[in-house]
């Protein structure tokens, strides 16, 4: 009996992980169930809409992709998510009725840092509108009488511009050049918060 419970939570687990590896939602808003999945052979976002005759859209390649990333429902599509041992992002997706296109519409990141906690925290940006936010610590070493101390920039909101992506055009180069202008703007309001810590 021990070991049929053992093999049903076995099976269970890996019903679970399946599920969310392909998703089955109406995405292109017809009242029809389309497919979402990453293709476990070429390692790319594909979609079947039954608006294209359930033709298979495809990403490019997700190089990391793996046992660490998944397809999620979301409320207006469906979101990608990567999660490593320490850090992780998300990229979300919708059909755009208009253009007839699934649109990359939102991308979050977070971060656990090193042991200190140095660089942790979470940001998101509507990619819709261009509104960022982050929340973000840095380690200050000297804080505390030398014993160090976490240290929380303040939320850092601001506006970026984005040229639209498309889920043809999609992979990690896409989420890693947004990441890249969040990593600039943290740098600079950390050290706008490092300055008026020493003034006091």
């Amino acid at each position: 009996m021990k070991k049929l419970m053992i093999i049903a939570g076995i099976l269970t687990l890996n019903l679970s992980t399946y599920a969310q590896k392909k998703l089955v939602k109406d995405i292109d808003l017809d009242g029809k169930m389309d497919t979402v999945y990453l293709d476990e052979h070429d390692h790319k976002i594909t979609c079947r809409l039954s608006t294209q005759n359930f033709k298979k859209i495809k990403s490019k390649k997700i190089e990391t992709a793996g046992d660490n990333t998944l397809i999620e429902p979301k409320k207006t599509g469906f979101e990608m998510n990567t999660n490593w041992m320490r850090s992780g992002y998300a990229c979300q997706f919708r059909y755009e009725k208009n253009e007839k296109r699934i649109r990359l519409i939102g991308v979050s990141e977070y971060a656990l840092g090193n042991a200190t906690n140095n660089g942790s925290g979470e940001a998101s940006i509507n990619l819709l509108t261009g509104e960022y936010v982050g929340n973000w610590h840095y380690f200050d070493h000297l804080a505390n009488n030398e014993k160090g101390m976490l240290v929380k920039i303040p939320t850092i909101k601001a506006k970026m511009q984005f040229k639209k992506i498309y889920l043809e055009d999609f992979d990690e180069e896409q989420y890693h050049s947004i990441s890249e202008k969040f990593s600039a703007l943290v740098e600079r309001y950390k050290n706008l918060e490092v300055k008026r810590r020493e003034k006091h």
